[in-house]
């Protein structure tokens, strides 16, 4: 079967000088790496700005990114996309399937815009 090409996605080609470097890159789809609304997500995590986020008032505020294409942010740690019905946290190597835990069910853990 055909796999799609993955392309890396370099933080220096979003931004001059990040406030945080690592990961230094994310492998993508070539339709994510034109996505310019994971591209806001990545520039405001790794410049730290996340002034125009702020703490969800109900799950539905992060529900609401989902249906609309954007992403929301993890514990100032991760861009989250939801695809196929799956919850999905992205790292340099990836998206990768996002764990059930405690902290997912605390709408402080989460940044919505």
């Amino acid at each position: 079967m055909y796999q799609k090409k993955k392309e890396k996605l370099y933080v220096s080609d979003l931004l001059k000088d990040p406030a945080v470097s690592y990961p230094g890159y994310y492998i993508l789809s070539a339709s994510m790496i034109k996505n310019e609304m994971l591209h806001s997500a990545l520039i405001a995590l790794h410049s730290f700005d996340f002034s125009y986020y702020q703490i969800p008032k109900s799950f539905d505020d992060i529900f609401k990114m989902f249906d609309t294409g954007t992403f929301p942010i993890y514990k100032e740690k991760y861009i989250v996309g939801y695809f196929g019905s799956k919850m999905m946290y992205l790292e340099s190597s990836g998206w990768r399937g996002m764990p059930a835990t405690a902290d997912v069910f605390k709408l402080e853990s989460w940044l919505v815009c």
